[in-house]
């Protein structure tokens, strides 16, 4: 009846970056990335691709983070674009501000930025 939407939310993990990796410099990936490493840059989805970010408890991201979904556990420092969904859970920690489509944070998350709604342009009526 009920289920949990994080594994629903990430779905299939395309690229892993360790526990004991550190990357220096921007990342681009497609599909899903899954952090428990440290990246010093912009991690950042192939435009126009449905994507996924998760970032464990033991992850770190110095810098912006851009993907469809953006599952959150560890440490941001920089700002975050969730175009569709983004999920802050308890140990959670952002510094810089958060764009989403629809938010869902977990008590203890902590912010120190803005929470930024996405504002889509309306639809333009169909015409018949």
């Amino acid at each position: 009846m009920f289920k949990r939407r994080d594994k629903e939310t990430v779905g299939r993990i395309d690229t892993l970056i360790g526990r004991s990796a550190s990357v220096q410099g921007d990342v681009e990936f497609a599909g899903g990335l899954h952090l428990d490493g440290r990246i010093t840059g912009s991690v950042r989805a192939t435009a126009g691709s449905e994507s996924s970010l998760s970032v464990s408890e033991h992850g770190v991201v110095e810098g912006s983070v851009e993907a469809t979904h953006v599952v959150l556990n560890g440490r941001v420092n920089g700002d975050i674009f969730g175009r569709d969904r983004v999920v802050l859970g308890a140990k959670a920690r952002v510094r810089g501000n958060v764009n989403y489509g629809v938010i869902e944070m977990a008590l203890g998350a902590e912010i120190s930025g803005k929470l930024v709604p996405r504002n889509d342009p309306p639809a333009a009526p169909k015409a018949d």
